[in-house]
């Protein structure tokens, strides 16, 4: 066959590319001129001057200054490198696809090719040009016994004076074990993963892509202000913290240990978000709320003290139906920024609307219902913290020594109350009483906290009981602060029951508020920052440092790391850093990220996938014959169903994946680049816990297959359950509060008269006030959005990702699966007598559905943490 093409001739190829343009959204800030308006209408000016341009220029730029050359993958040089052939060039500009998308486009190009050259396995890229693009592939035509060959590059080009005056390398969309690669592209292989290593050195540079670890110290700003000095998170046995991507920077002035801010934060060059996409505006709202919609309301609160007040929960329902009045100038101020076009309908020049939330769409008042308060613990937007309650009174794990007495007060006859007949014993034996309990996480913190400005704040406890009709009941809530004398002297406690008249109804709501301040505030730091987004970038970057895009496990994960180490440099720079909005507008305040360090210490891997997490809070037990081999305890636990068929789905699909290249354990063991992954993963991303004794050895099918599982799991499924429904139940803030600024008044003070006369502003004054509500909706209301480009779970960006045909078929079984699972959580949300998928709320559980379309949707799983 290969005779009838003895003689040269030519490959036909086509690339596909962006150029570089002011469209890049991440460039803004660094050409921020007459503050956020002007850069707004200059960006838009410029689209009109770009698009009509666009074709023309670029095709008369990079035509003979962008040249590839293939690489062999079957035919060697002699030093038995794969050959290299004649460079060659872009050529026309091809019709635009629509199959491309937006601000893509197609060149032809042709190579030489002989029968010696063999079977093409890779690309050498060289730009001459000023500007870098973005590759998005290439695909070869008409190879002879090979039809197309496919690169996914999906990779920023740069000047390659930028690399030393050397090519950048593309691989096709084969897939190799080590030890299975082609001995003409080995070298290859090997070179590429030391790039992406780096040496350890310097100070990262934009065009760099660059993997390597650090701890997190870049959260402070000692330099600007000591109140803004925070401790190094990671590297030490008091802040143990996953690590991030090193960037470099020099150190500050007054903390040698700690890095400079920066406007702009490296991260290697392919995790930054693309052209101007959604999600770019999404997080260019974040930086633009930070530095624009920050002051303005703070210069509001100086001049006007009781503007920061809602004075009834009508005024806080204003938010959503009929606006509230803002300064002219803080509206002029965020206006033009795009993404707060659509976050704020702004009506006139001086009224603020946010978008109704969905938990009080159907029922302006269900939210203050006993049932809802419950019902959000196993279908709201934490439902991975409740745990089945073992013993009466709850125990504390806190140190004595340095605690004192952190023993519960709630005793039996506080719970026998309100339980119908049946009694504690028969209860705890009937795996009826559940706990949410924050005693411990808060309490080392409270004196602290409590030492803020404006933080009045509890560690506190609630005692839940499984009725009859599968619902869950409040029993009591128990608030504890620490004692006046010292926190060794342990706890002042006091239990709060139920009631719905007088008084005593409203202290009874305001015990409620302090449980959901609790809750917010874990989590935002604990449930969604740390045990998301934070945990998950030492995998990212290991697996970019240690397994080669030819790898099966590199193509099995890459979809699930797009865009989160991005959006991690983002939360460091405006949402978690010193003074930040995290800081601003939730309870821990400066404590924030320290909290969150404290709760690492007890972070599991192995406990993070759905199944484990749902024995180990005794939510499940193990069971054969029960679906998915568990048993729950709560049978109408919506995040527990519907999770566990996702889960399920997830590991199913990686199960046959990891199959068709690893047939026995040994196999695993053998695999040089998967060893030198994990140990890298455990020993350096996740270094502070590197010795303890559950992490997997990594020397199994079945450790592999759980391993993986977990990571997309997190990635995936865990992220969307606690992302997602952000604004949709938090977005009223009377139903989620996130600080608390009052304890319970006590009888004989103005505050307890007050709260008597006035239920509402007693609750009010008590909650989250009107300046930091807005900051938290904002934030929020960004974070649950959904971009127009998101890639869900069981999609892949481009159909090429693989050349292996068993596994695309195998990919396929898995979307069709997670068609399958949709229908079925539709089903369950039909069924109306599954009371805790709706509740008195009216909303259904939604959150795990695998598909979203664009927007605040309350529903959708991403591929990735990627918002």
């Amino acid at each position: 066959m290969l005779g009838l093409f003895d003689k040269s001739h030519k490959i036909k190829g086509t690339v596909v590319l962006m150029p570089k343009n002011v469209l890049d959204v991440n460039e803004l800030n660094s050409v921020r001129s007459g503050g956020v308006g002007g850069v707004v209408s200059g960006l838009f000016g410029a689209v009109a001057d770009v698009t009509g341009q666009v074709v023309d220029t670029a095709t008369a730029i990079l035509s003979r200054n962008v040249s590839f050359k293939l690489i062999s993958a079957t035919s060697t040089d002699a030093k038995g490198n794969g050959k290299v052939g004649k460079e060659t060039y872009l050529e026309k500009h091809l019709p635009t696809l629509p199959t491309l998308g937006d601000r893509r486009d197609a060149y032809g190009i042709h190579f030489e090719w002989d029968a010696n050259f063999g079977i093409p396995g890779a690309i050498y890229i060289r730009n001459y040009t000023y500007d870098e693009f973005f590759l998005v592939s290439v695909t070869l035509e008409d190879i002879p016994n090979q039809g197309t060959i496919h690169f996914v590059c999906n990779s920023w080009v740069y000047n390659f004076k930028d690399y030393d005056k050397k090519d950048r390398i593309f691989f096709a969309n084969k897939t190799y074990l080590p030890s299975a690669t082609p001995g003409p592209l080995v070298k290859y292989r090997e070179e590429e993963l030391e790039i992406l290593r780096g040496n350890g050195t310097g100070e990262r540079k934009e065009h760099e892509r660059i993997y390597d670890y650090d701890v997190y110290n870049d959260l402070g700003n000692p330099d600007k202000d000591v109140k803004l000095a925070r401790p190094v998170l990671g590297g030490s046995s008091t802040y143990p913290y996953p690590r991030r991507v090193r960037t470099g920077r020099k150190a500050t002035k007054k903390d040698p240990k700690s890095e400079r801010p920066a406007s702009e934060l490296y991260m290697p060059r392919d995790e930054k978000f693309g052209h101007l996409k959604s999600s770019d505006f999404l997080t260019y709202g974040i930086k633009s709320l930070s530095q624009t919609l920050l002051p303005s309301l703070e210069n509001i609160f100086d001049s006007d003290l009781t503007w920061n007040e809602f004075d009834s929960f009508e005024e806080v329902r204003d938010l959503y139906e009929g606006g509230i009045k803002v300064p002219t100038d803080v509206l002029s101020d965020i206006s033009p920024i795009p993404v707060f076009k659509e976050i704020f309908r702004s009506d006139g020049e001086s009224v603020l609307q946010f978008p109704p939330p969905h938990v009080v769409q159907v029922s302006k008042s269900a939210w203050m219902t006993d049932d809802e308060f419950a019902r959000e613990m196993i279908a709201g937007v934490n439902p991975n913290v409740i745990r089945l309650l073992k013993e009466i009174p709850p125990q504390s794990k806190l140190d004595p020594t340095l605690y004192g007495d952190q023993s519960s007060t709630i005793s039996k006859e506080h719970l026998e109350i309100n339980m119908g007949g049946v009694t504690v014993e028969e209860a705890l034996n009937g795996q009826r009483l559940f706990i949410l309990d924050y005693h411990d996480a808060f309490m080392p913190y409270l004196t602290r906290i409590n030492a803020l400005p404006t933080a009045k704040a509890y560690a506190t406890r609630t005692i839940l009981f499984l009725k009859d009709d599968g619902t869950l009941k409040p029993l009591a809530i128990e608030l504890s602060k620490p004692h006046p004398s010292g926190d060794n002297l342990g706890a002042e406690s006091k239990v709060v029951l139920p009631a719905d008249q007088g008084v005593e109804s409203t202290i009874w709501l305001l015990a409620k508020a302090h449980v959901i301040v609790n809750d917010s505030g874990y989590h935002q730091l604990m449930s969604h920052w740390l045990n998301t987004h934070a945990v998950t970038e030492p995998f990212i970057i290991a697996t970019n440092r240690r397994l080669s895009v030819l790898h099966p496990i590199y193509k099995l994960l890459y979809p699930h790391y797009r865009d989160t180490i991005n959006i991690n440099g983002l939360a460091r720079n405006a949402l978690i850093n010193a003074g930040g909005i995290i800081e601003e507008s939730f309870l821990p305040g400066r404590y924030s990220l320290e909290m969150s360090s404290a709760v690492y210490k007890n972070w599991v891997f192995t406990d993070q996938a759905l199944p484990a997490d749902l024995i180990k809070r005794g939510l499940a037990v193990e069971d054969p014959s029960a679906p998915h081999g568990l048993r729950l305890v709560i049978e109408d636990y919506p995040y527990a169903v519907d999770g566990l068929e996702i889960w399920d789905a997830i590991k199913t699909w990686v199960h046959e994946y990891v199959s068709l290249y690893y047939p026995t354990d040994d196999a695993i063991k053998k695999d040089s680049e998967l060893q030198e992954w994990w140990k890298e993963a455990v020993e350096k991303g996740h270094g502070d816990l590197k010795d303890k004794p559950w992490w997997p050895k990594m020397q199994t099918r079945q450790e592999l297959i759980q391993s993986c599982s977990t990571i997309i799991w997190i990635a995936s499924a865990l992220h969307a359950a606690v992302n997602f429904g952000q604004y949709p139940y938090g977005g009223f803030i009377l139903n989620r509060p996130t600080l608390s600024r009052r304890w319970i008044p006590e009888p004989g003070t103005k505050e307890y008269d007050e709260m008597v006369k006035s239920p509402q502003t007693a609750y009010l004054r008590t909650i989250t006030p009107k300046r930091q509500t807005i900051i938290d909706l904002t934030v929020i209301e960004i974070l649950s959005r959904h971009a127009s480009d998101e890639i869900y779970l069981g999609e892949r960006d481009n159909p090429n990702w693989t050349s292996d045909s068993k596994a695309l078929e195998s990919f396929k079984k898995f979307g069709s699966k997670l068609a399958e699972i949709e229908g079925k959580i539709t089903a369950r949300n039909n069924d109306s007598n599954k009371k805790n998928r709706y509740g008195p709320v009216q909303l259904p559980y939604t959150l795990l559905l695998p598909t979203s379309e664009e927007g605040l949707t309350f529903r959708g799983i991403p591929n990735s943490i990627s918002i």
